[in-house]
């Protein structure tokens, strides 16, 4: 008895992280990587869940999952945003010490998941807008833990940390300092329009 217990009670908790997980558009694959469950179970629960919320629906994504390492400091406002959420994956346990081997295999996946999906839902909470897609934050996190192409720096202004790109040999302050700059350019200047806000997001 206690056997078909825990089998039901794994169960429904890989079928809840999959549901979980789907509100946020994650793929099919990276639901599969956390739960196990087949692709096959997985659509099904998406077509469900579709159908109980047609009003609003959830998006599938399709084609390659996010590859491109410049992204999340193209901008202030993205590298500010990626930044945040290295710090929500660390406050979760997410973030793995230099010099090992993390992969999800040496963890357990659903409570791998299900932290990733805290952390992720952290980093929403604390911003009204955001640019980073939940598939977006599930490649963050393998950039921070096995690549090495983004890393965290000490800013020399506020002492904070913040992720920039290890083949960018400027030294520029962090993003906190420099919206920080932009939005005090903007006090000072009431009577007409601020720009200073729009040139720093290119930066």
């Amino acid at each position: 008895m206690d056997l078909e217990n825990d089998s039901y009670s794994n169960e429904r908790s890989r079928n809840d992280l999959a549901l979980r997980m789907i509100r946020h558009e994650a793929r099919t694959c990276t639901i599969r990587e956390c739960t196990g469950l087949s692709d096959d179970r997985i659509r099904r629960l998406y077509k469900s869940y579709a159908h109980e919320l047609s009003e609003t629906p959830v998006r599938r994504h399709r084609g390659k999952s996010p590859r491109q390492v410049t992204f999340f400091v193209r901008n202030t406002r993205t590298q500010f945003e990626s930044s945040l959420l290295a710090s929500a994956f660390a406050a979760f346990g997410l973030l793995q010490p230099a010099g090992t081997q993390p992969s999800i295999e040496s963890d357990d996946p659903l409570d791998y998941g299900r932290r990733f999906c805290d952390a992720y839902e952290t980093h929403q909470q604390l911003l009204n807008t955001q640019t980073l897609s939940f598939e977006h934050a599930w490649f963050l996190l393998r950039l921070l833990n096995h690549s090495g192409d983004l890393r965290a720096v000490r800013c020399r202004h506020c002492d904070s940390y913040y992720l920039k790109d290890k083949f960018n040999l400027c030294r520029h302050s962090c993003p906190t300092c420099r919206l920080k700059r932009a939005r005090a350019r903007c006090r000072t200047k009431p009577w007409k329009p601020c720009s200073s806000s729009r040139a720093v997001m290119r930066d």
